[in-house]
């Protein structure tokens, strides 16, 4: 769920300005799944440049406090959104923690790092969300620990349908600032992709797994 439809369009502006998402419908990437796309994000450049950091962790910290207060630490899935979280937890002033895919193998074997409240309700923050599946796990490793989650706030979705069920049978609240829906306008209008570009752009995110070029 989009938090803010102008914001959506802002963030999504600023991404394709420094990059930070590339589209290339004709020489497509390939993600680590081996899935073939027309899209790339890579949202840690965002923590490259100042005015867009301070821009995007400004505008989660205002959905978060609107949605649930400041009696909150915030989570930072690792490694993405740990940096994009920090800054919103430093904007609220609250405390942050984040959470590894696994724990370590050695030391204390941690998964989740930082200190725990579990009086306090937890926020997290990710930088992306495709499949939902790291998301969720950070989620459900909290949650194994005591922690109550109210939900969770990204910089951007791609709608997969796979990942709306995840979010929908783990009953777990996600806005976001963009999704794929609000950046193919904004890429029309900077010119980073033709207008006959756009039902294709659409296809591939309807079966991204079986998704070739033209």
């Amino acid at each position: 769920m989009i938090f803010d439809e102008k914001i959506a369009s802002k963030t999504a502006d600023l991404l394709l300005q420094i990059n930070a998402i590339k589209l290339n419908s004709k020489n497509p990437f390939t993600w680590a799944s081996g899935w073939q796309s027309p899209i790339y994000c890579d949202n840690r450049i965002t923590l490259s440049y100042p005015d867009v950091r301070s821009f995007l962790s400004n505008q989660l910290a205002v959905a978060v406090e609107k949605l649930y207060g400041k009696n909150i630490t915030i989570a930072g899935v690792a490694t993405g959104a740990i940096g994009i979280g920090m800054l919103v937890a430093q904007v609220l002033e609250v405390p942050f923690i984040y959470v590894r895919p696994e724990p370590k193998k050695h030391g204390r074997k941690n998964q989740i790092e930082g200190a725990l409240d579990v009086n306090k309700s937890i926020v997290v923050i990710e930088d992306l969300i495709s499949t939902g599946k790291s998301s969720i796990n950070a989620v459900k490793a909290l949650q194994a620990a005591g922690a109550n989650v109210l939900g969770m706030l990204a910089l951007f979705n791609y709608g997969f349908a796979v990942s709306e069920a995840a979010f929908q049978e783990t009953n777990l609240q996600l806005h976001t600032l963009c999704d794929y829906d609000h950046l193919l306008p904004i890429a029309i209008e900077g010119n980073k992709i033709a207008a006959a570009e756009l039902e294709w752009l659409k296809t591939w995110r309807e079966n991204p797994s079986e998704w070739r070029p033209a």
